[in-house]
């Protein structure tokens, strides 16, 4: 993994949280946000690793960076492997096309990053 990836991700998840902490203080809209978050990662018909795997195949598709980050590591926690989250990433790019194959490239860096898996 390259340095400028560690360190993007490293500053992705310390913004995180400074955000998060300001926001749940000072925004009746975040928190609401956040309360559906946690309701909508629930276990249900599908549990809370199949829907971070979802997530993570978005993430790809819309390329955001910070989500990647977040949802891979959310995976990890609840027991994927690294060939689930490998699936889910090309479930991204093929819903993506070509510029999936862009947003690929971070989400190995992330995946990396957050090795070794559990």
């Amino acid at each position: 993994m390259e340095n400028t990836d560690k360190n993007k991700i490293e500053q992705i998840v310390k913004t995180r949280k400074q955000a998060h902490s300001y926001f749940l203080k000072n925004s009746q809209v975040y928190r609401s946000f956040a309360e559906m978050e946690k309701n909508t990662y629930k276990d249900g018909a599908l549990s809370k690793k199949q829907k971070e795997l979802v997530a993570i195949g978005i993430s790809v598709a819309i390329n955001c960076e910070s989500c990647m980050e977040w949802h891979i590591c959310q995976a990890i926690g609840d027991g994927a492997s690294e060939g689930e989250i490998i699936e889910a990433v090309e479930v991204g790019i093929e819903m993506s096309g070509g510029p999936g194959t862009v947003s690929a490239r971070f989400a190995m860096n992330v995946l990396e990053y957050h090795k070794p898996l559990k």
